[in-house]
């Protein structure tokens, strides 16, 4: 197993299974910077060129070589990273990111998941967490952390399809505020939401919503749960950056409901939502306009600039 001796080599790429790319995912420009850096350390990786891969380790940067001992700084980690490409011929990594986070003005982490290749053997996966610093105004490498992943890869990468989700958002009118936030579960297996609906000073609705795949139906499926004791299932179908929901829900009241609810991308920073096709007990209802999300940080910012 390649594991934990090349893991230490990869870095941060685009998830190549998702329609939105790393430009566009609403993350700020250092984040975007380090995606960047990475991206071009995976290529250097992938072609197999020990010294432009070991310059982006920090001086502090520590390497784990193929004899279990570490290497320290980009003069001791060069050798290394040789060894491996002359031993491990045409090996190559593709890497998903989910997440980054600044932890301070010069360190973040990313976590992501990682695929080895190498002609002849098995493929072989795990998460990492990465961390980097900055060095004279460069981002750096210092650790990678792994752990196998206890997820199959075709399970992350359709969820990772819907990675622009994650983060905070509102919608508002005269009439109410729609809070949600999206984050990833552990090791990327669900994408766990919340939402609540404040009208004036009171919560009127709130709820949780629960995103996962399902191989056997090879499609997203989603679960919501309300404080009003009510519950429903939904199907995620996808055209472009268009996805259309088909809801079915039991109501706290016993009543049915049903429901097909539309996200559509927009940007980094926003995307649309109207629901249509809505009926309860039988009832048809009227039909949802479409509202605009944005990203909670977005918000402030654009009221802050109007002041």
């Amino acid at each position: 197993m390649v594991g934990r001796v090349a893991l230490a080599l990869i870095m941060i790429v685009i998830l190549m299974v998702s329609g939105v790319n790393a430009e566009n995912t609403g993350i700020s420009a250092d984040e975007t910077t380090i995606r960047k850096a990475v991206e071009s350390y995976v290529e250097a990786y992938n072609r197999g060129d020990a010294s432009a891969a070991a310059s982006h380790w920090s001086r502090e940067g520590s390497y784990l070589t193929q004899t279990g001992e570490y290497a320290k700084g980009p003069d001791k980690i060069r050798p290394a990273m040789e060894k491996l490409f002359s031993e491990r011929k045409g090996i190559q990594v593709k890497v998903a990111i989910f997440e980054v986070q600044r932890q301070s003005a010069d360190r973040a982490i990313a976590k992501g998941f990682a695929v080895f290749q190498q002609p002849g053997d098995e493929n072989d996966e795990a998460i990492f967490t990465a961390t980097y610093v900055k060095e004279k105004g460069t981002w750096k490498i210092i650790k990678v952390d792994e752990d196998e992943s206890s997820v199959p890869l075709a399970t992350i990468a359709k969820l990772g399809e819907l990675e622009w989700l994650i983060g905070d958002w509102v919608d508002q009118d005269e009439d109410a505020t729609v809070e949600t936030t999206f984050r990833w579960s552990k090791d990327f297996a669900f994408i766990n939401g919340t939402f609540r609906v404040i009208v004036g000073d009171r919560v009127d609705l709130e709820g949780t919503q629960v995103i996962g795949w399902d191989p056997v139906g090879n499609k997203i499926r989603s679960w919501i749960f309300d404080n009003e004791a009510g519950f429903g299932e939904g199907e995620w179908s996808r055209e472009g950056n268009r996805w259309t929901v088909n809801v079915k829900s039991v109501l706290g009241t016993g009543q049915k409901a049903s429901s097909m609810n539309i996200y559509t991308y927009v940007d980094p920073d926003s995307f649309t939502w109207q629901s249509v096709s809505r009926a309860v007990g039988g009832e048809l209802l009227p039909d949802i306009d479409e509202v605009t999300v944005v990203r909670k940080d977005t918000k402030k910012a654009q009221a802050a600039s109007e002041k």
